[in-house]
């Protein structure tokens, strides 16, 4: 594995997945190899209905192998980065082979230092010298 980010190295979140992300700096926890997925999730908890949701990893899907898994396939997730995601029935909607991160951060609306965010693609993440507008969260 040879990560374009190291562990304990800045970046720049290029995507805004969660409010106060977009233009934040991180530093690099965690880098891992894999697949990672947007999902379509129906939350354990009642809630409602969570599309394409981004991301979940090979290692956070019950019963898979070392294949990636084919667009539209229903699996049953074992991640529980959100509430109700833990046991969740879910529809693969995208599969990317890369890296992916986990990172600490400073959200640029001023809240509580988030600790341990998973995950972060190569895509969504630039070097710790790049400006990023922070108005363009999704």
């Amino acid at each position: 594995m040879d990560p374009t980010y190291q562990p304990g190295e800045e970046a720049v979140i290029t995507e805004g997945h969660m409010p106060g992300m977009m233009g934040a700096s991180a530093e690099i926890v965690g880098a891992f190899d894999t697949y990672a997925y947007s999902v379509t999730y129906y939350p354990t908890d009642g809630g409602e209905p969570v599309y394409d949701h981004k991301w979940v990893v090979q290692e956070e899907i019950a019963d898979t192998g070392e294949e990636p898994l084919e667009i539209g396939t229903e699996v049953t997730l074992e991640a529980d980065h959100m509430p109700g995601m833990e046991g969740a029935t879910a529809i693969i909607e995208s599969v990317e082979d890369t890296t992916v991160y986990v990172i600490n951060y400073q959200p640029t609306d001023g809240g509580e230092v988030v600790r341990n965010h998973k995950w972060m693609t190569d895509s969504e993440l630039a070097p710790a010298d790049v400006e990023v507008e922070s108005g363009m969260e999704k």
